[in-house]
């Protein structure tokens, strides 16, 4: 496992490798090197598009790239110079040209994968999953006591966002729909990872900096802190205009939250269409008005996230790793000198 997703806090990539890796590690048949272990590995299994992870996919390998994003969704994420960004673009592409198998967390990235030249038959779809040990309900006194903590009034409605700070992730729309709702209290867990590279940094720094009053910015949280702040909330509110399979959705999920959406495509293969969404801030601030006020709504809603958390279950994905090694090491094994 090649990654280093950890080393920038408050990223999606991140918990995605570390609830990955646990999983795993799960499967007694399999022996997991990290990063700087030492042994040689059959499989390399690259999570990050590091310059020094490249140079690793070797032939005596077979080599796995964890596909979180593709060129065209970094619009909108990091802002550099023109020039240098069609560059990184260029790389990004080069790399997963590069790796002999692809994984994707979202079955819509198949067909832009194989425009870029790879191979269908190269592609695996397997979802992102979330660990209930890690994510799941508090009780009723410990969400009060969490919400105590963070400043939060006990009886307040409250909707979370979670991710960077971002022109992509729609922050700017999450502050409008705050300022339509202002009952409502809105908290958002998230920062500047990537400091003044972010797209949108000045704008979004004065926003940060002079809030509504009932928008109230976390900052950059801690994985092992997100179980608490998604239990003091009681809608997850993800106005992004870009995504691929965010974790906060799962984790929203699996700890019984349930969340409103932007109508987005990328949506539709993994969660069925059995989920909050709206088009625009008029229809965010309407459904958010709606599910604090009518509790057999918001019930209904609740139920569609705990689907989501049932169907995306420990076994289920676990299976589909267990399956996917051994098939991946048998099919390259006439064309390269894998390791023994």
């Amino acid at each position: 496992m090649l990654s280093a997703a950890t080393s920038v806090e408050g990223q999606g990539v991140g918990s995605a490798y570390l609830e990955q890796v646990a999983l795993v590690k799960q499967i007694p048949e399999f022996q997991i090197l990290l990063k700087g272990d030492k042994g040689k590995a059959q499989i390399n299994h690259v999570h990050t598009v590091n310059p020094s992870f490249y140079l690793r996919m070797g032939r005596k390998t077979v080599n796995v790239c964890y596909v979180h994003f593709l060129p065209t969704t970094l619009d909108g994420s990091i802002k550099l110079p023109k020039p240098i960004f069609a560059i990184f673009k260029w790389y990004v592409k080069k790399f997963y040209k590069k790796a002999d198998e692809i994984v994707v967390v979202n079955p819509i990235f198949i067909k832009p994968l194989i425009e870029l030249g790879i191979k269908e038959e190269n592609i695996t779809y397997i979802p992102n999953y979330v660990s209930p040990d890690a994510f799941h309900p508090l009780s009723l006194e410990e969400k009060q006591a969490i919400r105590e903590k963070l400043g939060i009034k006990k009886d307040a409605f409250v909707v979370l966002g979670v991710g960077q700070v971002q022109t992509r992730k729609g922050v700017l729309d999450f502050i409008e729909v705050a300022k339509a709702n202002p009952a409502v209290q809105f908290v958002w867990a998230g920062g500047f990872s990537f400091g003044k590279m972010t797209d949108g940094y000045k704008e979004l720094k004065k926003v940060m900096d002079n809030p509504p009053p009932n928008v109230k910015f976390l900052g950059i949280v801690k994985r092992e802190q997100m179980n608490e702040v998604y239990n003091a909330s009681d809608l997850l509110f993800m106005p992004s205009y870009n995504e691929l399979f965010p974790m906060s959705i799962l984790e929203a999920a699996s700890c019984g939250v349930p969340f409103l959406l932007r109508d987005l495509d990328l949506y539709k293969d993994i969660l069925f269409d059995d989920y909050l969404k709206g088009k625009d801030n008029e229809e965010f601030a309407s459904l958010i008005k709606k599910l604090s006020a009518d509790r057999e709504a918001y019930e209904k809603a609740r139920l569609q996230a705990d689907n989501i958390a049932a169907y995306y279950c420990l076994g289920h994905v676990k299976q589909l790793w267990r399956d996917y090694y051994p098939r991946i090491i048998d099919k390259w094994s006439a064309d390269k000198p894998i390791r023994q």
